[in-house]
């Protein structure tokens, strides 16, 4: 499959409709991704990307019914990251003289993956390259979300090529964002920013900063993974600004394992107690264990207040809930505020745990927390009922 996206460029990439995960299983799929390589054809023609080491033959077989590959005068790689090199060792058997153009850090990275010296040109912000009517303008993009990382802007076309920046996990025959179910695009590409970008939220503001400063005329955003932005393609940026700035909605996330469903019975008191004094904000509870970590953690992304628990074991949390708590912690979360709470049976360490991983993870815990004996009974739900309505009071106007 290939098709036009402008007068000279062509995507020549490849859907993936079955990937249900990614990353070492790190990252969930539901919608199937889509590796995007772009062709360039002027008077000097150009590859931007490749695809994913499984599809390589196949790619590099579609490929050469589009072109003879050794009309191909350069190669760019935007990010070194094997689903968006893993076709190069197949395609450089062919072409293996060829110019690939990339970061410093990307020519080390590509060494280091597939350990052949090819003929690697590095280049840097402003640097350019002249394709004849048009130019490549690069720009790097270093920890979005590699050190490698850069975008390529095709003048005349106006075409930012931003790999991994504004793409999603996604899997579409229609392939524009003007064309797609748009609740499904920015839920995926919410998904994507919160699980794979949130550490970068400073680094995310100045490059898009730096990126409109240049006022680049700009008719389509072409990530390599997911959908293209052509209809308003800024309003992506636009939502990166927004979300990189300590993202909040009027939220709280309640995050629970249990053993004999005591936790759980638990975390249900707490929302009703919350609603009881707030009825307009909206809370979501998971079960850690049976959820999609992937998806919980966007919806921590979107909080205001995030409550996590656990029962008691061996003296500590189950593995769910330390498996979580350890995934927010990496991502950098600011400006949230957490609780813990739990269930045990004689020793009780659980909410004291959680407590102190949420604080190492950057969340402001707005007590000590709450622990409830066995199975609640009627008083001791009335006490959770309690804790979710002190929320509330003591966190006040950060939540309305």
């Amino acid at each position: 499959m290939s098709f036009k996206i402008s007068d000279k460029v062509d995507w020549v990439g490849k859907i993936d409709w079955e990937i249900r995960d990614y990353h070492g299983k790190e990252y969930s799929t539901h919608k199937g991704t889509s590796y995007n390589s772009y062709l360039v054809r002027d008077e000097k023609t150009v590859l931007i990307d490749t695809v994913w080491e499984p599809f390589g033959k196949e790619f590099v077989s579609n490929l050469k019914k589009e072109i003879d590959l050794n009309k191909i005068d350069y190669i760019i790689a935007n990010h070194s990251e094997v689903d968006h090199s893993g076709a190069l060792p197949e395609l450089m058997r062919e072409i293996p003289n060829t110019p690939i153009y990339c970061t410093k850090n990307g020519a080390k990275f590509l060494k280091a993956h597939y350990h052949k010296d090819w003929n690697f040109i590095v280049v840097k912000t402003g640097d350019t390259l002249d394709l004849g009517k048009s130019k490549l303008v690069f720009i790097e993009a270093r920890m979005l979300h590699w050190p490698d990382s850069m975008f390529t802007y095709l003048t005349g076309e106006n075409i930012l090529f931003s790999n991994d920046a504004f793409g999603q996990h996604y899997a579409s025959e229609l392939m524009y964002n003007d064309k797609v179910d748009n609740a499904e695009l920015f839920q995926e590409a919410i998904k994507y920013y919160a699980n794979i970008l949130t550490p970068f939220n400073a680094l995310v503001i100045k490059k898009i900063e730096e990126i409109l400063s240049l006022n680049l005329p700009l008719d389509m955003i072409c990530p390599s993974h997911g959908i293209i932005w052509k209809e308003n393609p800024l309003q992506i940026a636009n939502k990166y600004m927004e979300w990189a700035k300590d993202y909040k909605e009027n939220q709280v996330t309640i995050i629970y394992d249990t053993m004999w469903n005591a936790t759980r019975i638990m975390a249900e008191a707490i929302a009703d107690g919350i609603k009881e004094v707030n009825k307009d904000i909206t809370i979501k509870i998971f079960n850690s264990s049976k959820n999609d970590k992937n998806d919980i953690v966007t919806e921590v992304f979107k909080s205001k207040m995030v409550l996590v628990g656990s029962s008691t074991i061996n003296n500590g949390v189950l593995s769910s809930t330390a498996a979580i708590l350890e995934m927010i912690k990496g991502l950098g979360f600011k400006g949230k505020k957490a609780a813990a709470f739990g269930s045990y049976g004689w020793s009780g360490e659980s909410v004291k745990i959680i407590t102190e991983e949420l604080k190492k993870a950057g969340f402001e815990t707005i007590n000590d927390g709450i622990r409830e004996m066995w199975n609640p009974d009627e008083v001791a739900l009335d006490r959770c009922k309690d804790f979710g309505k002190s929320i509330e009071k003591i966190i006040g106007e950060t939540i309305k």
